[in-house]
């Protein structure tokens, strides 16, 4: 695991033990990344981190709770203490607790926990792992935002407005700590993610008008599709790439959306 676009880099991916988050820590493991995998779920974290050390990798398990800004901060100081440096950073996890609903009857606790899932989560990671970018003058964050803010998918508004905030916080970040070497980026994708599975088995009507709504016919496969995308974000060959939103969905972002859920009165 020594050769490759990310050889001697370290990674750290919220969310890593499933879905996109577990493609991705394949992905950058078989091109040289050591990985520290962050996640509430101990038991699938631990299974991917074996099956990463299993193909050769590097490769640490950190219990996380985004939601916790003392979890975040000592993941970021797990992964610099298991590897030395954190290079990259994913911030991918999400966890829902709230099903579709129309916006009116979503409650202010609704929204405080899209936006400490969504947007804090993600802003403490940043801000832990910036000075340790910094001193290196080389970074690459890599937020996961969504079409659903994007286009306003009707039902999920709480996790729209926190996804469209990332989107915000990320620009800034690429702004400020450009000099730094610094660059961050965002991937809106359509992918058959662990999120996506469980909104699947809540609205398997409406999961799979979006499936067959996409030009390409499908959702994207996380290591296939939403991963090569990562891997060039998180690689030197996106040096010059900062402040950007890249939609990884087969087209899905082109005309917006097709479907519409039935809430009624």
């Amino acid at each position: 695991m020594s050769e490759g676009r990310l050889a001697g880099r370290t990674a750290l991916i919220t969310g890593g033990a499933d879905g996109i988050g577990r493609g991705m820590a394949v992905r950058f493991a078989r091109e040289g990344a050591a990985i520290l995998v962050a996640d509430f779920n101990e038991a699938k974290g631990r299974e991917t981190v074996e099956a990463l050390r299993h193909s050769g990798a590097r490769a640490a398990f950190a219990r996380c709770d985004v939601t916790r800004r003392d979890d975040v901060i000592a993941a970021v100081a797990a992964c610099v203490e298991q590897f030395g440096a954190i290079d990259i950073l994913v911030n991918n996890a999400y966890r829902s607790r709230e099903g579709l609903g129309r916006i009116e009857r979503k409650s202010d606790a609704v929204f405080e926990d899209g936006l400490a899932v969504c947007l804090y989560a993600a802003k403490w990671a940043m801000e832990a792992a910036f000075p340790h970018m910094k001193a290196r003058q080389w970074g690459r964050i890599v937020n996961f935002c969504s079409l659903n803010g994007v286009n306003a998918h009707i039902g999920s508004a709480e996790y729209n407005v926190g996804k469209e905030a990332l989107r915000a916080y990320t620009r800034s970040a690429a702004r400020e700590w450009a000099p730094y070497g610094i660059c961050a980026n965002i991937i809106c994708p359509a992918a058959a993610s662990a999120s996506f599975k469980q909104f699947q088995a809540m609205q398997p009507e409406v999961a799979a008008a979006a499936a067959s709504a996409n030009p390409m016919g499908r959702m994207g496969d996380p290591e296939r599709d939403i991963a090569a995308a990562a891997l060039f974000l998180a690689s030197e060959d996106a040096r010059y790439v900062t402040g950007n939103t890249l939609f990884v969905d087969g087209g899905a972002h082109i005309n917006g959306v097709v479907w519409v859920p039935d809430f009624g009165e």
